[in-house]
Formats: C-alpha cells, structure tokens, sequence
C-alpha cells in the first residue's frame, strides 16, 4: 500500500512539473524525479514510525526497508536503461537542423489542373507544411515559374507564413527548379545534405529536383499530399519514380508532428497544435474537442 501511495505520488507531481518545463531530457528527468520523491517519502515514513506500526517488530521493519529500496533501484535502474536507448532516434527522421524544404510553384494556373487531389486539401496541406517551417525555422526556398506572366500568384495559405513582399520568391523560366542558377544556389547555399520537397506538378517540378539532387548525393524527401497532377495516375507515376530512385515519401502532417516529435517541447507546443486545429481537418477538431473538454 505504501509503495502504490509513494508511487502515485511521484506520478501525479511529474504530470504537474510536466505541464510547465520544458522535458529536454524527457523520461531521464521523469526518473530522477521518482527516485527523489521515493526515497524522501520512504525516509518519512521510516523516520516517523509509520512502517514500524504496520509491522511486527523493528526486525520486520528494517527488513521491508531494505526490501523496498532494493525494488525502487533495481526498477529506476531498468527503467532508465530503457529510457536511454530510447533517446536515440533514427538519423532517419527529419529534425528541424537537418534539412532544407523547397516549396514549388504552389500558384493559381499550376492548381487549375490539378486532378489527384481537391484544391481544399492541397491548400491545406500546403498550410501545414508552410507553418511547419515557420514554427521550426526551416531553412526554406520558395519557387515559382512565370509567376507574372503565366502562373499567376503563390496560395495565400504559403504567403501567411512567407509574405511575397519580405520573403524573396524566386521565380524561374525552367520547369525543373534544379537547372535555375538561383534556386540551385539558394538550395546549396543552405549546406543541408538533405532536401524535403512539395509542389506542383509532381511529374515534373517535384520529379526533376528530386532526381537531379539524388545524382549529387542529396538526401530526398517529397510530400505526397502536398502534391498535386493533372490526374491520379501522373501523381502515382511520378511517386514510383522516385521512390525507385531513392526518395521517401512523407505527408503534411507526418512532416510536421516529425518536427515536433515530443509534446513537452513547450515552445513550439502552442503554434504546432494551432496549425493543426486550422488546418488539420479532422485531428485539428479533435485536438480543438479534447482541449476545450479539459476545460469542464
């Protein structure tokens, strides 16, 4: 009984201490916390005659002592093990470093056509990518092609994180950005091994880059769902050929919870749950659901 009340105790202060620091070191500082707070209730309770009441004799006493700081060890000690291997993540995943996106002619003209997915969810998804490297400070390139005389303007959903004015689009004449000096400087110039890449057409200005940066030893990764083509079958081609190269596909929100990867990290908590209540569609309504329920 001791040990449940000990235990519950460490767990419901955690979940208070949770709820305002920020856990860099997550389940290593959940540990240490524990084993401080069982240890000093254990102390209380052995300097306060408690577990001599509720024992036979001080012999049983000093007995379930021992027995219980054998058991609180052995199970931090293994639990932190665990926890230490587990804060090691795959060089796999994109992290907010590592990386620079490259957002591709998402304009009026290039949307018309676009036929694997409505404009809603691409304009969504392209809302979740944009705020995404907003939020964590993506190194990030905006494209366009012809943007004056055919393409026409850039999303409103990609200019409210990245104002035309202040941002420096670079608009282009070339359908596959790699070939444009300017972009092709402005990638590189970022010094990241790998690119992530989303836009329109993906069987052409998302194909093309993609190739083009695998030939020189890039690391790639393109948004599928913030992808559009002219049909389903155009979008799917163009995705086998990449992945057949050595390209991974992703998704909006994966990108995005990727970058986050942990709820603790309080200063980007906010803003992340934010994009996703506005542009999430069902998992926004439900974080908005679960919030407000909190509340009552």
């Amino acid at each position: 009984m001791l040990l449940m009340l000990l235990t519950g105790a460490a767990s419901g202060f955690f979940f208070y201490w949770h709820q305002s620091v920020d856990l860099d070191n997550g389940p290593m500082g959940y540990m240490f916390l524990c084993a401080v707070l069982f240890f000093w209730s254990l102390r209380k309770a052995e300097t306060s005659g408690y577990l001599h009441q509720h024992t036979i004799n001080k012999f049983e006493t000093q007995k379930t002592i021992k027995t219980m700081k054998k058991l609180i060890i052995t199970s931090i000690l293994a639990a932190t093990t665990l926890c230490v291997f587990a804060q090691k993540p795959s060089p796999a995943l994109l992290n907010p470093t590592n990386h620079t996106l490259i957002m591709v002619d998402y304009q009026s003209q290039m949307a018309f056509a676009t036929g694997n997915i409505t404009i809603e969810s691409l304009r969504s998804n392209a809302a979740l990518v944009a705020g995404a490297s907003k939020i964590f400070n993506i190194p990030t390139v905006v494209t366009t092609v012809a943007a004056k005389s055919f393409s026409g303007p850039v999303f409103p959903e990609i200019t409210e994180f990245f104002p035309q004015a202040t941002s420096g689009f670079l608009d282009r004449t070339t359908m596959n950005s790699w070939e444009d000096a300017n972009v092709y400087k402005a990638v590189t110039g970022k010094g990241k091994k790998t690119i992530v890449l989303g836009g329109l057409w993906t069987s052409v200005c998302i194909v093309g880059p993609a190739l083009s940066a695998i030939n020189e030893g890039y690391n790639v990764y393109f948004i599928t769902d913030a992808c559009g083509d002219v049909s389903k079958e155009a979008h799917e081609q163009a995705v086998t050929r990449m992945v057949q190269a050595g390209a991974h596909p992703i998704t909006a929100m994966q990108y995005l919870l990727e970058l986050q990867r942990d709820w603790a990290r309080s200063e980007t908590y906010k803003s992340t749950t934010d994009l996703v209540k506005k542009y999430g569609g069902a998992y926004g309504i439900g974080i908005q659901y679960g919030q407000e329920m909190i509340k009552h």
